[in-house]
């Protein structure tokens, strides 16, 4: 395949190019290749992602520097709102990656910080300067108001929504967050029922209530739009949440 095909130094001319077309395709094609190349899909429903893979291999580390940095001065305006959405999304996502590269290996995207790493993490967008911080909570959170934002973002954890085999797109964007949700959602790290019958839901639920409606009410209502019929059946029987987990430990290949 031509992609496949694309050498380091043509990447940026490549981004140049997508970016003057509706398409975000050619866009975010290098970004795209390394998701297909380095996440593993598992048995138990957890992506992981090759860290020591790509460290290993110089080429592909070299695009994925040079797919952050063509975004550097990419007027944003020029694209749509869900080409944008997906955008920052892989953006963060590749920013994490590039980030547990350079301190591989470690056992937590946490190690090393007090309060983690997202405050100090930072590359260039649209000519500003922004951290990982600011492209969740400033951007993404902030611009588009769609609690489904924290199944497209990964931080590198066990407990994290998964990071896909595939890069956002415009085009496909609603459909695939539709897909993420209930991805997290029917996996036992988003939602489990406790012997009671009683919910066990991710601790993203509890940091970000307020995305999910303000509530534990709302956040059973949006988990009962993406819940697998069994599923939905358990959560109705009692709508009560009892406890949050999240798991901080690497997503890395086993």
């Amino acid at each position: 395949m031509l992609r496949k095909m694309l050498t380091v130094g043509a990447i940026a001319m490549t981004i140049a190019a997508g970016s003057a077309s509706a398409d975000d395709t050619e866009l975010h094609q290098p970004w795209d290749d390394i998701l297909g190349t380095y996440v593993v899909e598992s048995d138990d429903g957890v992506n992981r992602f090759d860290y020591g893979g790509l460290q290993a291999n110089a080429e592909d580390s070299a695009k994925l520097d040079a797919y952050l940095e063509s975004f550097a001065d990419l007027d944003f305006d020029t694209l749509s709102d869900d080409e944008q959405f997906a955008a920052y999304s892989n953006i963060y996502n590749a920013l994490t990656i590039q980030h547990i590269v350079g301190r591989y290996p470690t056992k937590s995207i946490q190690s090393g910080y007090i309060v983690g790493p997202w405050k100090r993490v930072f590359t260039t967008v649209d000519g500003e300067k922004v951290s990982l911080d600011d492209l969740e909570h400033g951007i993404l959170r902030v611009q588009f108001s769609d609690p489904r934002v924290h199944y497209a973002v990964n931080c590198a954890s066990f407990g994290c929504p998964n990071l896909r085999t595939d890069a956002w797109f415009g085009a496909t964007l609603d459909e695939e967050l539709d897909d993420a949700a209930r991805d997290y959602i029917n996996n036992p790290r988003g939602v489990t029922v406790r012997r009671n019958g009683t919910l066990q839901v991710s601790t993203i639920y509890k940091w970000f209530r307020e995305d999910f409606g303000g509530s534990n009410e709302g956040v059973i209502d949006h988990l009962l739009e993406h819940a697998e019929p069994e599923l939905a059946e358990k959560i109705q029987a009692k709508r009560r949440i009892t406890k949050h987990e999240y798991d901080w430990s690497l997503n890395d290949v086993e």
